[in-house]
């Protein structure tokens, strides 16, 4: 009996011991989940920028408040009644001082009756036109508003600029403000035929997304400085096609002063009103009575007046004798082919300055010295 009882104590006693230890291990368990570390936003991992990423940022919270949403209205007039009708147009432009004088594209406010800008903050302030250079496609607005919501920007340089350097482009592509896209500069020194029939050099192109809205707004570098004013688009949707221009900050700030100063652009003036482009240089047709190329004694056309008799009445005829006329080739040591390589070569000086005009005259070459004068405000 006693045996048997003190098996059957043991047994039980064995369980007893099995169900404590269980209990332990499972408090033990329950434990050590309840106390593991709260889920919280100390314990989630700390979000790592890219060097890249930071640069974007930087760029962005840097100057976006220098760029402004241009509104425009105009009235237009079409069709066969030539009715009239309202027309909405939109751009970007870039804030370069605290006087509220605002860069942007002449396209974006040519025609414009109103002039509407909404600043960083969305507030929108009236603008007039200060001064525009069809030429180049550059129009300076004036803001109406207070010098503490006027954020300038930074003015870079564009005259060390490479090809594969990354850029920045700041707009409002379709109403969308001060939206951001990179990219990098696709190719230098490009030419972009204007509406005004000429042709802007030293264009910068970039893959940057643009799209309509984006003209007038900045083209920045990694520094978040300004190196050129985005102003079109090759494309056949009228959508980015990652073949974007900007206007180089070189050409912005020799025009930009004059804009201010005098509402348009005073180029030099060489005395010659026409030529005739031909496959050997530019035949000089007429010059400016009186003017530098005159007094440089460069040849045009020449008017020869004839008398002839006929019948009891003397008749007068004038005919214009070509063979004497100048073709230029050349200003100082740049090689002219096109009118627009003679503009450009002269538009790149100054009035005052002393320039050679290299030409062809019967069958010779010579290098006449010419001193440029004011353009005249026809």
């Amino acid at each position: 009996m006693n045996k048997k009882w003190i098996s059957r104590f043991g047994a039980k006693l064995a369980v007893l011991i099995t169900v404590l230890l269980g209990l332990c291990f499972a408090e033990s368990s329950y434990s050590r989940i309840v106390i593991a570390a709260p889920i919280g936003t100390d314990s989630r991992p700390q979000r790592k920028l890219t060097p890249e990423e930071k640069i974007n940022i930087h760029v962005y919270e840097s100057s976006n408040r220098s760029v402004i949403n241009i509104n425009t209205k105009a009235t237009v007039t079409s069709g066969f009644f030539l009715m009239e009708s309202p027309s909405e147009g939109a751009g970007s432009g870039i804030v370069i001082d605290k006087q509220g004088h605002v860069l942007t594209n002449f396209h974006v406010v040519e025609g414009a009756q109103e002039i509407q800008a909404v600043l960083y903050d969305g507030s929108s302030h009236d603008a007039s036109l200060v001064g525009v250079d069809p030429v180049t496609d550059v129009a300076v607005l004036r803001v109406d508003a207070p010098a503490d919501l006027l954020v300038p920007v930074q003015f870079g340089s564009s005259n060390d600029l490479k090809v594969g350097q990354r850029v920045f482009a700041i707009g409002n592509p379709f109403g969308l403000e001060r939206t951001l896209t990179t990219g990098i500069i696709s190719s230098l020194n490009r030419s972009l035929p204007t509406r005004a029939g000429r042709t802007i050099k030293s264009i910068i192109q970039t893959d940057a997304a643009i799209n309509p809205g984006n003209s007038g707004g900045p083209l920045l570098d990694s520094g978040s400085l300004l190196i050129g004013m985005t102003t079109a688009i090759a494309s056949r949707t009228g959508q980015s096609s990652g073949v974007g221009f900007a206007i180089p900050v070189g050409t912005l700030e020799r025009i930009v002063p004059q804009l201010i100063t005098n509402g348009r652009v005073v180029r030099p003036d060489a005395g010659i009103t026409r030529v005739y482009q031909t496959e050997r240089g530019l035949l000089v047709a007429t010059l400016s009575p009186g003017g530098a190329a005159e007094r440089a004694g460069i040849r045009g056309f020449r008017v020869v007046r004839e008398s002839r008799r006929q019948g009891p009445f003397v008749a007068e005829f004038e005919r214009v004798d070509r063979s004497n006329a100048d073709l230029i080739v050349g200003v100082d040591t740049v090689e002219i082919d096109t009118v627009d390589d003679f503009l450009t070569a002269i538009e790149s000086k100054n009035p005052g300055d002393r320039v050679l005009i290299a030409i062809e005259r019967q069958g010779h070459r010579l290098d006449v010295p010419l001193t440029l004068e004011n353009e005249r405000n026809n």
